[in-house]
């Protein structure tokens, strides 16, 4: 599916390693130290990181000593996730390009996993037709062992309307679309659209358990401040740790 591509390829093309100079992507350790409990991991597991952008997520993994494949669409934020780990000799991991929506493609490229985080809008949320969030989850099935987690984050669709004022929610589709600026290593800077997909929590569920998954767990969140708080109108994202049936 990857000869499809998706809007956001060209986004990536712009911002190369500026992306990691966002705001949003400085509680890396923060999320990666709540993700280790809230997953259960141990040395001898694998994990997939879906959507996983720069790698800054698979880059903390592998930190820790795990085995981590991170997958996404773009092929430069790919090879600077690639870069990266090199720099570092960082062996444990590694880095493809899969569209997440194609489910042979991943397990191809993958095989068998025993964690898997789809984290930031990486790939879950940044679909614009319907059902492709669904394949998204369903991919990730295809290759997530039965018995084990997902970690997933989603935009609060409660929050859209409540707080986001600087977007337009689509009602009926349930994305919010967003002008906004975004730089490129040098600092140039290009108006581009966004749009994200927001769930409330019933939502949640309710995709999960039509696409291989048990009840989950949701959580209010944002990013760098990943925990337990039950699930509020206020928070910009909601935290899923599901299993794989």
């Amino acid at each position: 599916m990857t000869e499809r591509g998706h809007w956001f390829e060209e986004l990536a093309d712009h911002m190369g390693e500026a992306y990691l100079r966002y705001s949003f992507t400085k509680g890396t350790t923060q999320e990666v130290d709540y993700l280790v409990d809230a997953l259960k991991l141990d040395p001898s597991m694998s994990i997939l990181d879906v959507g996983c952008g720069p790698g800054r997520h698979v880059v903390e993994f592998a930190r820790r000593g795990y085995r981590v494949t991170g997958i996404d669409i773009s092929t430069t934020f790919i090879d600077i996730g690639r870069k990266r780990v090199v720099e570092e000799g960082l062996d444990s991991a590694r880095f493809e390009v899969v569209d997440a929506r194609d489910a042979s493609t991943l397990v191809a490229s993958v095989g068998v996993v025993d964690r898997a985080v789809c984290l930031c809008q990486g790939a879950f949320g940044v679909m614009r037709e319907d059902g492709e969030d669904e394949a998204v989850l369903r991919s990730i099935a295809s290759v997530l062992r039965p018995g084990g987690l997902l970690a997933l984050s989603a935009f609060n669709a409660y929050f859209s309307v409540r707080h986001h004022h600087e977007a337009d929610f689509d009602a009926e589709l349930g994305i919010s679309h967003e002008r906004t600026e975004i730089r490129d290593p040098s600092g140039a800077t290009r108006e581009v659209s966004l749009w994200t997909g927001c769930y409330t929590p019933r939502e949640l569920r309710l995709l999960l358990r039509a696409t291989g998954y048990g009840e989950p767990s949701i959580s209010s969140v944002e990013p760098g401040a990943y925990g337990n708080a039950p699930p509020t109108v206020d928070s910009p994202e909601f935290l899923v740790i599901a299993e794989r049936l």
